[in-house]
């Protein structure tokens, strides 16, 4: 059974995507290794699908890199988990463009000690974000380059997903995020909004009446 039944064409957006030569010049992942089966969890507009990947290195990278990956042992059901899944021994691959939030748990990246840990994040600034990608929100926080505001994640890059880690998804009023995963990778071609929020509420910052006291705040970094 094709995979490809699942795509929604995104047109202008797909069209907007950099050419196979410029997605094959990115630069490799940080991990590489042998082909393991990760554990993985995606959604689409109409479906939740739960399997193996087949990848070398990190989860992301493959998903970076815009090319069918082969997956097994899946099973699929509805995004807000109103039915049991079911097995679809017939998917035997992906392609990374029809999924819209993919979770990453502790089996998708190649063993790290703590220091290659802290090394993923230097000189990164964490903010805290909700990102529209309908039909999902996802509220969480994102590392970003000293300089890149949360609101250039809709421009369009040669990194396809961006990783949200510490995050809750939601369909509706719908949790459709498993809370012990450790991030969820957000397919950049579907965010339709990006801004800066009270992680614990998923609001916006409440502006406090008065005068600033001085100093930087919340509300300098989100400029």
């Amino acid at each position: 059974m094709p995979f490809g039944f699942l795509r929604r064409m995104l047109g202008g957006d797909r069209a907007k995507a950099p050419s196979p030569e410029a997605a094959s010049a990115t630069p490799p992942g940080r991990h590489t290794g042998p082909l393991r089966g990760v554990p993985f969890t995606a959604l689409t507009e109409e479906w939740r699908l739960s399997g193996r990947m087949d990848i070398a290195g990190r989860l992301s990278d493959a998903l970076n890199k815009r090319e069918a990956i082969a997956i097994h042992d899946v099973k699929w059901g509805p995004p807000d988990g109103s039915a049991p899944l079911e097995p679809a021994p017939g998917l035997q691959s992906v392609d990374p463009y029809d999924l819209i939030l993919v979770t990453a748990g502790e089996e998708s990246l190649p063993p790290l000690t703590e220091t290659e840990r802290v090394a993923l994040k230097v000189h990164k600034i964490a903010y805290d974000v909700a990102l529209e990608a309908p039909p999902f929100r996802v509220v969480g926080t994102v590392y970003l380059h000293p300089g890149s505001d949360p609101e250039r994640l809709m421009e369009r890059s040669t990194e396809m997903f961006v990783p949200v880690v510490d995050a809750i998804a939601r369909l509706g009023e719908v949790e459709v995020s498993d809370p012990e995963t450790e991030a969820i990778l957000v397919n950049r071609f579907y965010l339709r909004g990006v801004e800066q929020v009270d992680k614990r509420t998923g609001e916006r910052h409440q502006k406090l009446p008065g005068q600033p006291l001085g100093g930087v705040s919340w509300q300098d970094r989100s400029r």
